[in-house]
């Protein structure tokens, strides 16, 4: 499918645009064209799918929607995001929505009506309701909240209003603004019969409609990749070990996630599977922020870009983007206009090379996964598929390094550099992508 050929570029659309931290739910600012004016350095760079995280009508942060069927006003009007669509289309590029159907915020209408009319309401059965309880609100019951926090109510998905709400949304994002996919926020929280149900919504309408799913862990959620619930899922368990690994120059913690995930024994968890694959976004720390060697970056993405599943590179990050998680995580979200796009140009270079590699080598699109060299400093690994085949060699020494596989000839994908792959020199930090020329 498409999205398994795609490389996306997410973006977080309040903290991009530099909208204000609360909804006054005034008057609509029109922000949407800060994003529209960077569609060329978005395609310039080589991607081909952006992943809006929430851009409906919200109290703060987006994930405390209020209304599914109209856009937050502090980016724009529900004409300006159609408009974004449709020139994003015209570049060639899909577009992902984030849906967030496990909670609603306190202002959401559904709730607002439970709150003025309690058990006469014809909504109160929307949300898990004590009417003896209470909350620090002080509505005069208690409610569920999303993992405790009741600043974010948690929907019963179990019913048919909730449900019917939730249709007519998704086929209004699809008929109104032709989205390309959705990913669902909090996706282990999402019963297996809810995904199928929102699987038939969307085939409904197109076969190819793009279901990714958060999760926070990868064990026991392989029952839910079927073309009948998602295509993808978030591969967190590789985005931890990725990162643990090069703090601690240890690529064999990377490399046990690798095969464990997407390797050829019976026991390995996704293999044939292309997971939704990060080094960092609005939830985590920023890779550059993350990694204490700096020398390491180029490593770092080289793997994202060479192992099993499917790229995303986090807005600003291809430039050096800093970010902790202080401040409520709003540092992780600063607006574009604060992002030094110069400050790592040998960075985003790479990036726009592994992007176009990415997308036009099958081997890395579907190929299987072997591991050829492994050492705590560099390894080396293989992804075929047919007559494609590459082996992605990585150093994150300060010393040389030098990687045998094969007695055959190879051209890196990367430099256009032609050796033979039983002499695979690797300098000081470097990463190759060799191609094997039969």
């Amino acid at each position: 499918m498409w999205f398994d050929e795609s490389v996306f570029y997410q973006i977080y659309p309040l903290g991009y645009c530099g909208a204000e931290r609360e909804n006054d739910f005034g008057q609509v600012r029109h922000r949407f064209h800060i994003i529209e004016e960077r569609i060329p350095y978005i395609k310039e760079c080589g991607f081909n799918a952006v992943l809006f995280n929430p851009l409906f009508e919200s109290e703060r942060h987006g994930y405390d929607t209020v209304d599914f069927f109209r856009v937050d006003r502090r980016l724009g009007d529900n004409e300006d995001f159609k408009r974004l669509v449709e020139k994003f289309h015209e570049a060639g590029i899909r577009v992902v929505l984030d849906g967030v159907f496990n909670h609603v915020g306190r202002r959401f209408f559904a709730f607002e009506e439970v709150k003025a009319q309690r058990e006469a309401s014809d909504k109160k059965d929307w949300f898990r309701i004590d009417f003896h309880g209470n909350t620090g609100y002080n509505d005069g019951f208690w409610y569920e909240g999303w993992e405790g926090h009741q600043e974010l109510v948690k929907l019963n998905l179990q019913n048919d209003g909730v449900l019917d709400y939730i249709r007519r949304a998704v086929e209004f994002w699809m008929d109104e603004f032709g989205i390309d996919g959705l990913r669902l926020d909090v996706a282990y929280l999402l019963p297996g019969w809810f995904m199928e149900y929102l699987r038939r919504v969307v085939r409904g309408r197109r076969q190819d409609f793009f279901l990714m799913g958060e999760v926070i862990h990868n064990q026991n959620f392989k029952e839910n990749l079927t073309p009948d619930r998602l295509d993808s899922i978030t591969n967190y368990e590789c985005y931890k070990g990725l990162t643990s690994a090069l703090n601690s120059d240890n690529l064999f913690e990377i490399e046990h996630s690798l095969e464990r995930l997407f390797g050829a024994q019976p026991w390995c968890l996704y293999t044939g599977k292309n997971l939704f694959n990060f080094v960092d976004n609005h939830d985590v720390p920023r890779a550059y922020t993350a990694l204490k060697d700096k020398r390491k970056l180029p490593a770092m993405y080289a793997i994202l870009y060479s192992m099993p599943g499917i790229p995303c590179v986090y807005y600003g990050s291809e430039c050096g983007a800093e970010g902790d998680k202080s401040d409520n995580d709003y540092r992780l979200r600063p607006a574009v206009s604060d992002i030094d796009e110069n400050k790592c140009r040998e960075l985003t270079q790479l990036i726009a090379k592994l992007n176009a590699v990415r997308k036009a080598e099958p081997a890395l699109q579907y190929g299987s996964y072997d591991k050829c060299v492994l050492n705590n400093k560099y390894m080396c690994f293989k992804r075929e598929k047919g007559q494609d085949r590459i082996y992605c060699a990585f150093n994150i020494s300060d010393g040389d390094v030098t990687v045998r596989v094969e007695e055959a000839e190879g051209t890196d994908l990367l430099s256009g550099e032609v050796r033979n792959l039983n002499d695979i020199y690797l300098p000081p930090f470097a990463v190759k992508l060799f191609k094997k020329n039969w």
